[in-house]
């Protein structure tokens, strides 16, 4: 079996590689770091197919390194012995590790003391954000490195590179075709280069039409590992979307997440945002929310997408008011802290002396209901982005002024 087209074209030096020019541009970082004959511990990290291996690979050649390849997942321990003795056996190597984040700690505690006295410099890789899942102790021996998405552009600049390459013999494509390949493949590279290869195998005269590409493959590729950074990106893209009134932004991310086909967050969140961000501005948005919640359940995809939409576009462009998770939260911090009181002796289960609301003029009637300590406490403070609390807040100055006489 010979080599897939993505390993055919990868670049044997930075200069061949396409975007991530924050780093291998001209004076950028890693073409200092490789001008200068120096290289660092380091871990790359991106989405799939944006060029993770191909920076890693273009050093080492570029460098003339001896190196490794090791995955922290599929190698062993033994595996990781056998790269530590050749590096003693050279004077040092290069590791290039994929999956770096899912390092166990057996490996972890074989690799330190390596990679602290020098003796092995790494290359991780991962596309899990490092601050969160690689281990401090290794992450605080790496430089890291983020790279960006590619655009359309640099994923036609590299199509039309490889259809004049040796590998691609007669290739028949126009610029329309190749602008399609680079749409569907939403920013992963090596996912272009194989639908591009497929696609030239497709017919014995490698005529690669509209069709053809079709036929294979309609649907745009795009990350969303449930699992990972991605995943929650899009939900917190989701929910500050609606929180923002961006109903075509809401839209957008509410279409990743079904197309995901993860209908148990898109409740949690519909759910939040209702009373997080939506909250006494428009209380009728929880019930909504519940009911869109039973309709989805009954319908099942793709049918729930509907009452999803509707819900989504009504939570955007909703008043928004966050004052009741605001008020609870400034009576937890008082409960915490240790700022609360015993409660007062007219409203304890056996008091007589208290005053039955109900039996005064318009259900109220002027008593103490906090601690002592606390009894002048304000901790909701209404907010009048909508007729509804603008409502409550009347009730509540009322209730203030009166306390006040």
């Amino acid at each position: 079996m010979s080599e897939p087209l993505a390993i055919k074209l990868r670049p044997k030096c930075i200069k061949e590689i396409v975007g991530q020019q924050h780093l291998v541009g001209k004076d950028k970082i890693i073409y200092n770091m490789l001008k200068n004959n120096k290289l660092f511990s380091m871990i790359l990290y991106g989405k799939p197919g944006i060029g993770k291996t191909t920076i890693a690979s273009a050093i080492v050649n570029e460098l003339n390194l001896r190196y490794r390849m090791l995955n922290a997942v599929i190698n062993n321990k033994n595996d990781f012995d056998i790269v530590i003795e050749e590096a003693k056996m050279y004077g040092g190597m290069i590791v290039i590790m994929d999956e770096i984040h899912r390092l166990n700690k057996d490996k972890q505690d074989l690799l330190l003391p390596y990679l602290e006295s020098g003796l092995i410099t790494l290359i991780g890789m991962t596309t899990s954000n490092p601050y969160h899942k690689i281990n401090p102790a290794i992450r605080s021996r790496c430089q890291i490195f983020e790279l960006h998405e590619l655009t359309e552009d640099d994923i036609e600049i590299a199509l039309k590179r490889a259809c004049k390459s040796e590998f691609l013999d007669g290739i028949k494509i126009k610029p329309k075709e190749i602008k399609h390949i680079s749409h569907l493949s939403s920013g992963d590279l090596r996912f272009a280069y194989n639908l591009l290869e497929v696609a030239y195998y497709f017919n014995a005269e490698h005529n690669i039409t509209e069709e053809v590409l079709k036929s294979i493959n309609s649907k745009p590729v795009f990350f969303h590992d449930k699992n990972e950074d991605g995943h929650y990106d899009v939900i917190s893209a989701f929910q500050k979307s609606i929180r923002g009134s961006d109903v075509n932004a809401a839209l957008h991310y509410l279409a990743r997440l079904i197309e995901a086909e993860d209908l148990d967050i898109i409740y949690r969140r519909m759910s939040v945002i209702a009373y997080e961000d939506i909250g006494l501005a428009n209380p009728s948005m929880g019930p909504k929310v519940d009911a869109c919640i039973n309709a989805c359940e009954r319908l099942g995809l793709p049918e729930a997408r509907i009452p999803l939409s509707a819900v989504v576009i009504e939570l955007c462009l909703s008043p928004k008011s966050n004052s009741a998770e605001m008020a609870i939260d400034t009576a937890l911090n008082d409960i915490r802290s240790g700022n609360t009181g015993n409660v007062p002796s007219n409203i304890k289960t056996t008091s007589t002396e208290y005053l039955y609301p109900h039996n005064y003029p318009n259900g109220w009637v002027k008593q103490q209901y906090l601690p002592d300590n606390i009894k002048d406490k304000k901790y909701y403070n209404p907010k009048t982005t909508s007729k509804y609390e603008q409502s409550l807040k009347d009730v509540y100055d009322k209730i203030n002024y009166n306390l006040k006489k």
